[in-house]
């Protein structure tokens, strides 16, 4: 089943606020078997609104609308879809109720710019009507369409808790299956990727996606049938022959992130990490700490930015730091040792670099990175030249940083 998420909100064209309602709900409704056909983001102009809505309505099978649903002038969604579907709009006496008597106790004032939540096209039906939250589905040409507010709090919740559901209800076919696996690749650029699976003799009942998601490449493989068991086969078959072919640039499946690899292999091997960083800002330690449990292999981390922290907290010579000087293999090294030395941790991970946009030169440019790891019998150091933004390169240094943990683990290095 195909759908189309249409975002609306000057404050989203005008680039003040980033549009992540789109992208939650393209994850989930892909997560659940459905295709995306499109998804547009207009402004707050009734005839943008009526003329996207009708479009859509006319090629897909469902529909999913987020904002302008709240009490101020600008939130014109519903007057939009009273013209563009001539469904004029109406009271709904429970929500209109809901808010009158929140209003009766708070203020005693029964009127309200509130009451404009309550006056909806004709058909609508609320989502949750005992909610404050604005949301409500209609039907229209025999699909559904979904209005949810733009709030990204509120549109999560109500995708999850009632949107999903009712798409599941309402194009429920138990003649057919749907399979989905997703292959995270780290390392590796799209377009050796592609050629290596290109080589491959798959089959071509299983669609095969590629995803760039900074610093990482996303491979989804999805399937349909009316065997629930053939499809296991086929997305097994299919992942199974693409892993061969890449190797251990892949690192993870559907939501397992580096940090999470990483953590479990320390848990297994029964080891703890302690991390010094500079130039990405405590960036390692926060992607480690963001998994549960992980206090039981994170021992903890120091953020060196100035020479001055890496002598005091890490025992780094400042005659090495001016001989060297603070991005250097030989302060990498010194900074991995440091860490491991006063945590007592197993194994030590540092990054030190220039992330930009200023501080390069010649010998040095924007982007050089030295990562040091150390365990209590060896000591290993590598050098990267990242490109792109500070956050960019910031970014696939943590990245790279997990990555090299994980390797040592799989005795890769």
């Amino acid at each position: 089943m195909k759908g189309e998420i249409i975002a609306i909100g000057d404050e989203l064209t005008s680039g003040r606020i980033f549009n992540t309602t789109s992208g939650f709900a393209a994850r989930h409704l892909f997560d659940a078997g459905y295709e995306i056909y499109a998804m547009h983001t207009i402004g707050d102009t009734p005839e943008l609104i009526g003329e996207a809505l009708r479009r859509a309505i006319n090629r897909v099978d469902f529909v999913i609308v987020t904002g302008g649903l709240g009490t101020t002038d600008d939130d014109l969604t519903n007057e939009a879809v009273s013209v563009a579907l001539n469904r004029p709009t109406m009271p709904n006496l429970e929500i209109l109720s809901q808010i009158r008597s929140h209003l009766n106790k708070i203020s005693g004032n029964p009127v309200s710019p509130l009451e404009k939540l309550a006056w909806l096209p004709k058909g609508a039906e609320a989502l949750n009507p005992k909610s404050r939250m604005a949301g409500y589905q209609l039907v229209h040409d025999s699909k559904p369409v979904f209005f949810l507010p733009g709030i990204p709090s509120q549109m999560e919740h109500l995708m999850l808790e009632y949107v999903l559901p009712r798409l599941t209800i309402w194009y429920s076919d138990p003649t057919r299956e749907v399979r989905q696996k997703m292959l995270r690749v780290f390392n590796m650029n799209e377009i050796d990727v592609n050629e290596k699976i290109a080589a491959l003799k798959l089959d071509h009942s299983v669609k095969i996606g590629y995803y760039p998601v900074f610093p990482e490449l996303h491979i989804t493989l999805t399937t349909r049938g009316k065997n629930s068991d053939e499809c296991d086969i086929l997305i097994t078959q299919t992942a199974n022959a693409i892993t061969s072919s890449l190797g251990n640039v892949i690192y993870g499946q559907n939501q397992e992130t580096l940090e999470i690899i990483v953590g479990r292999l320390l848990t297994e091997k029964k080891m703890t990490i302690a991390v010094a960083e500079s130039c990405t800002g405590g960036l390692v330690s926060h992607r480690l700490t963001k998994v549960p449990g992980s206090s039981a292999y994170y021992l903890g981390g120091v953020t060196s930015y100035a020479n001055s922290m890496k002598s005091r907290f890490l025992g780094i010579k400042t005659e090495l730091l001016q001989k060297h000087g603070a991005v250097s293999k030989e302060i990498a090294e010194a900074m991995a040792k440091g860490i491991l030395a006063s945590s007592g941790a197993d194994l030590s991970l540092s990054i030190t670099g220039i992330a930009g946009p200023d501080g390069g030169t010649a010998e040095k440019p924007i982007g050089t990175v030295y990562m040091g790891l150390a365990a209590a019998d060896k000591t290993y150091v590598q050098l990267h030249h990242f490109e792109g933004t500070r956050e960019q390169i910031q970014e696939i240094s943590a990245g790279t940083g997990l990555d090299m943990v994980r390797r040592y683990l799989l005795n890769l290095i």
